[in-house]
């Protein structure tokens, strides 16, 4: 599935980047199997949510500029019927209320 190959892309991505073994661009994005362009894309994305990413030219290397961590994560489980009842009351709710306005 796509969303455990996000998960394991951002968490690899981060271990790269605190240990400052990122190497280019280039390198990074073939390492992390995506485009430069993808690269790009999700280094910007991080930027947006205040992650503070540079890269060094000198060291070849992306960094954090404070200490930062990132944990990225997926957990599944199945869910007792009383669960199910909790998550779909409001659903169940709304469509009798709009039974009744109909009517």
């Amino acid at each position: 599935m796509k969303i455990f190959e996000y998960i394991d892309r951002i968490n690899l991505l981060h271990k790269l980047i605190k240990e400052r073994k990122t190497g280019t661009p280039e390198k990074l994005a073939k390492r992390l199997n995506i485009s430069k362009g993808r690269l790009y894309q999700l280094i910007e994305e991080l930027r947006l949510m205040e992650v503070p990413i540079a890269y060094s030219r000198s060291f070849e290397t992306y960094y954090y500029t404070l200490d930062y961590e990132i944990s990225a994560s997926l957990s599944l489980k199945n869910l007792s019927a009383s669960d199910m009842l909790k998550i779909n009351a409001g659903l169940k709710l709304e469509h009798e209320f709009q039974l009744f306005y109909s009517l």
